[in-house]
């Protein structure tokens, strides 16, 4: 991500757009689209935190269905992944 970061730079405004089923089905089962073998978890949040820093103007995360998921899981890693996106938003400040 430091290198997309450094492609970007901090002034070009930046829509982050997600997608639930480019993570691996273990993790994220409930969409409509599963994709084995894809990213887990804390690659998906890695990748998200990732874009602090940039000029983001926009996010979204697609493709979850509840309904293909018992457990759950899938909502509840979209619910964190859409608070990281809006602690990734200029102007929130991070602790490291």
């Amino acid at each position: 991500m430091a290198e997309v970061r450094e492609k970007i730079g901090t002034e070009t405004p930046v829509y982050l757009s997600f997608d639930i089923d480019g993570i691996d089905p273990a993790f994220a089962p409930g969409t409509g689209t599963p994709e084995p073998g894809g990213l887990t978890s804390s690659q998906a949040i890695e990748i998200i935190r990732g874009c602090w820093g940039l000029n983001l103007v926009g996010s979204d995360l697609v493709e979850v269905s509840p309904q293909y998921d018992t457990t759950g899981n899938t909502s509840l890693l979209a619910a964190n992944l859409v608070f990281e996106m809006l602690c990734s938003f200029p102007g929130c400040l991070r602790r490291d």
